[in-house]
């Protein structure tokens, strides 16, 4: 497994910063959601470093990779400007990077008819990059509607061969599955995965609240040693401290999650 933590969790961080914590706990890679303060990922590349060529000769020099740029766009809920729009303002930065995969979340809320808009939006994205020959791979996030094993699945059988980006506690808290099922009935899709901890106890925005790695109720232990087995993907520490910033900073839970051997 590629160990590494989404940015989402020290959102106020430059790059910089973020390469340099990285580095200290001594992880490969970083995924991109939020640097300076901004979820405007390309708007802050073109700020600090000019060109994706200047970006990419900076990572060059870098040990720590990134291994995703995270989008906000969704397969249902967002239009075909959008979509356009996003794509042109991330692709040369993604592309400049020998084609970072872009994290897209599924949208919807389960209704009749929307697994086959994913599949629509997921093959005008495919027919656009085959033409233009882009290197970048779109990801879709377990995230709005498809919260179980059974739901994944139908978008799977839609459009084979996409890559999953797997909420590993989303599919458990939400959709109510063992981790170790819902990722046996996955696996040969699941290219990046989330993972966070929470206990059952309501928090300001949801009826449960996230704490540090090993200190709550997400059943770690055999998941874990099923993917050291079994996957040589990214597994990413989500640390949502933008979202609800009751947490504790990043370094401190990617700590506790080393000295727990907690991933």
């Amino acid at each position: 497994m590629e160990r590494c933590f989404s940015s989402l969790g020290c959102p106020e961080c430059t790059l910089e910063e973020v390469l340099a914590l990285a580095r200290t706990e001594g992880l490969p890679a970083v995924e991109l959601r939020a640097l300076g303060g901004s979820l405007d990922l390309p708007e802050y590349f073109a700020r600090h470093y000019g060109t994706p060529p200047a970006l990419a000769a900076r990572l060059d020099r870098e040990t720590v990779r990134v291994a995703a740029f995270d989008t906000s766009l969704k397969l249902v809920g967002s239009t075909e400007a959008e979509w356009e729009a996003a794509i042109a303002a991330f692709l040369p930065w993604a592309e400049g990077l020998g084609g970072v995969r872009l994290r897209v979340f599924d949208g919807g809320t389960g209704a009749d008819g929307e697994i086959a808009q994913m599949a629509g939006r997921l093959a005008w994205w495919r027919q656009r990059r085959q033409v233009r020959g882009w290197r970048t791979e779109v990801m879709v996030e377990t995230h709005d509607s498809l919260f179980t094993a059974a739901a994944v699945r139908t978008l799977i059988d839609a459009v084979p061969g996409i890559g999953v980006l797997w909420d590993s506690h989303h599919t458990w808290k939400r959709g109510g599955e063992d981790p170790l099922v819902t990722w046996r009935a996955l696996r040969s899709h699941v290219v990046h995965i989330h993972v966070k901890d929470s206990v059952s106890r309501p928090s300001a925005n949801l009826p449960y609240t996230y704490v540090r790695p090993g200190e709550g109720e997400f059943p770690a232990g055999p998941l874990m040693q099923a993917l050291a087995l079994e996957y040589a993907g990214v597994i990413s520490l989500e640390w949502e401290k933008l979202w609800h910033p009751y947490l504790g900073p990043v370094a401190e839970a990617l700590q506790v999650a080393g000295r727990r051997h907690w991933w």
